[in-house]
């Protein structure tokens, strides 16, 4: 299992004013309804997955998360406002080089999770589109490696936040919490390991389809024209060009 060093929970006094903050923000700014609320533990292990349309579902999560949390989230981030990009790094997180090695970051979140520790992740890896897509497989790698169960939020609104206030209307979002599932492990080698964790994978997108509106579904939706259409938004853009390169 993990072998790095890391201190969980951390920053409890500045994450503490970030979280209230965030909270206050949303609630002044937005419309926001939160379902599911019944479904979060009351502890860890946990590792918790979103869908990612906007550069704002961290800060959400932030806000709706009643415990301390870490996050695994792209060394850079190239859809925020770069009025906003130092927030991530003042809450701190360990940071994944998308397209490249990562060990570091899934290392430390292993560390986080041994702890009783609560680590959020979005397994599409970006935020390029906004209908759902293929989960990356570092999400199912941690959680069978792990054996942490998985709690499934879906978020809706938030890529409309600023256009609302530009219009002086509050944005309607909405944040419904599913349920815990898992654990999951995988005793499979090779090719076999890998169809395994892509079951894995595919079963966590499932579970935050279910929690969004089926027109934001993509490639998951049951209507053919919506997948039809989400067509092309699989293709993961750091694959030929990793992050940093």
């Amino acid at each position: 299992m993990a072998t790095t060093t890391v201190t969980y929970p951390r920053r409890r006094l500045l994450r503490g004013v970030l979280q209230r903050t965030s909270r206050l923000a949303f609630s002044i700014l937005t419309d926001m309804e939160i379902q599911g609320s019944e479904h979060l533990p009351s502890s860890g292990p946990l590792i918790v997955v979103g869908n990612h349309f906007s550069f704002l579902d961290p800060a959400v999560l932030v806000g709706v998360a009643p415990w301390p949390l870490e996050f695994l989230g792209g060394m850079e981030l190239p859809n925020a406002p770069p009025v906003v990009r130092w927030i991530p790094k003042l809450w701190g997180y360990y940071p994944v080089l998308r397209g490249g090695n990562s060990r570091h970051a899934l290392r430390a979140a292993e560390a986080v999770l041994e702890q009783g520790g609560i680590v959020g992740v979005f397994p599409e890896a970006g935020n390029w589109a906004q209908v759902l897509r293929p989960a990356r497989p570092g999400t199912a790698f941690l959680a069978a490696r792990t054996g942490a169960p998985l709690l499934p939020i879906g978020y809706h609104g938030l890529p409309h936040v600023f256009e609302k206030l530009r219009e002086r209307r509050r944005a309607r979002v909405t944040v419904r919490v599913g349920k815990p599932f898992g654990p999951f492990r995988v005793t499979a080698r090779g090719r076999q390991r890998r169809r395994v964790l892509d079951g894995i994978g595919h079963e966590i997108m499932e579970r935050i389809a279910a929690l969004i509106p089926d027109e934001k579904r993509g490639y998951l939706s049951s209507d053919p024209a919506i997948r039809e259409a989400a067509k092309g938004t699989e293709i993961y853009p750091w694959d030929e060009s990793p992050e940093g390169t």
